[in-house]
């Protein structure tokens, strides 16, 4: 008689804990074709029937002038869907509704924050209660992202590129033929 073999699962409070592995080459994440496709169809779905907290901040996001920086709704960031992403950025911004498990919530944070992204949490009264006081949050949040982007740009400059001599443009100089 041979030995039966069970199935071993995790429980939810470590399934929250551990984040997925990055693959760090191609898209990024270890998730499978169809995987991906089922994340943009229910992406898709998503923004087709929207909450009205998020079309009321969708709708301050299509009047707002963020220069280069675009929210998009219901993106698909690596194995996650987040209510509003701005690339440019690495900034997430999650919806808080009532239904939202909250082990998901968590694990998604993780793996996103894992790879540089920031995420937002607003709940849906506050946004369905008063709106600009979420869009001044928002735009706090941006330009705090934007000022931890523009340090550690900073940080990673090497010092041979600002200690080299500036180049002379005004003088003659033949060219080599």
């Amino acid at each position: 008689m041979t030995e039966r073999k069970t199935l071993n699962l995790r429980s939810a409070s470590e399934q929250a804990d551990a984040a997925p592995t990055l693959n760090k080459k191609g898209r990024g994440w270890k998730i499978s074709e169809a995987r991906l496709d089922a994340l943009h169809d229910r992406a898709r779905e998503m923004r087709r029937h929207s909450s009205p907290a998020h079309k009321a901040l969708a709708e301050r996001f299509a009047m707002a002038d963020f220069g280069r920086h675009k929210f998009t709704r219901h993106a698909v960031v690596g194995s996650a869907i987040v209510d509003f992403n701005c690339h440019t950025l690495g900034l997430a911004i999650a919806i808080d509704e009532e239904d939202t498990p909250e082990a998901l919530a968590t694990r998604r944070d993780k793996s996103l924050h894992a790879v540089g992204i920031r995420v937002i949490h607003i709940p849906a009264a506050d946004i369905l209660s008063d709106l600009d006081a979420v869009t001044a949050m928002i735009g706090d949040a941006m330009r705090k992202r934007i000022a931890e982007k523009q340090s550690a740009r900073r940080e990673n400059r090497t010092p041979s590129r600002t200690s080299a001599p500036p180049r002379n443009r005004g003088a003659y100089a033949p060219k080599d033929r």
